[in-house]
């Protein structure tokens, strides 16, 4: 698929443990602090450099060539992968993204508590699915990849408890598509919910450390 032109890269390397008992070194290709600590609770020895691309353009270039969610989440993560992976030799490059599917149309980041406001009107009372896509690169060439997903349905809550929510919630609302963190005050949205738990979190975790086991980076 089409994915744009290639958008500017900003990096910022963390310190940490980079590199597994005796494989090659991991590197996390994401700001995102949750995914961050997802992996790290679970003792994943990594960096992290943040490659910041376009995605909003990425997005409509995908899209207008006719991706479905998960083809989009997919793309964006190995372009986040490949992007680091250029100056990581012999590290596997993780890249991640996660795309919120409500009856065919796409949910980003909401830009400030009105839009964050109007995604949860959008999605009150409706069922959504969470694709979260992880894709490993390593020397260019990408290794593994998995698309996970999960359904969620909003219960029909009041506007007032619209209001209540973001008042109690603030810039949180902002950080995550749909604006909500289900691991917060978030869960309280929900009527139900089908699926991994990490998935909903941004990033399919069983299945990348079963990855990670097999190539060398984590005891097995």
């Amino acid at each position: 698929m089409n994915s744009g032109s290639p958008a500017p890269v900003m990096e910022q390397q963390t310190s940490g443990r980079k590199r597994g008992p005796t494989g090659p070194a991991v590197v996390l290709a994401s700001g995102s602090t949750a995914r961050a600590a997802l992996l790290r609770q679970a003792g994943v020895g990594f960096s992290v450099v943040a490659a910041a691309v376009d995605e909003a353009a990425v997005k409509e270039s995908l899209r207008s060539a006719g991706a479905d969610g998960a083809g989009v989440a997919e793309s964006l993560a190995e372009l986040k992968a490949q992007r680091v992976a250029r100056r990581h030799p012999g590290s596997l490059v993780i890249g991640a993204d996660q795309v919120l599917d409500c009856e065919g149309s796409l949910f980003d980041k909401p830009a400030d508590l009105a839009a964050a406001r109007q995604q949860l009107l959008a999605l009150r009372g409706r069922r959504h699915e969470l694709l979260s896509a992880v894709v490993v690169v390593r020397d260019g060439i990408r290794q593994w990849h998995h698309v996970g997903r999960a359904t969620l349905l909003m219960r029909d809550f009041s506007d007032e408890f619209i209001d209540g929510y973001l008042e109690s919630v603030g810039e949180a609302a902002l950080t995550s598509v749909g604006a909500y963190q289900l691991e917060g005050f978030g869960a309280q949205l929900f009527a139900h919910i089908d699926g991994d738990y990490f998935t909903i979190l941004g990033l399919p975790l069983l299945p990348l450390l079963d990855f990670l086991r097999e190539n060398g980076a984590l005891a097995s």
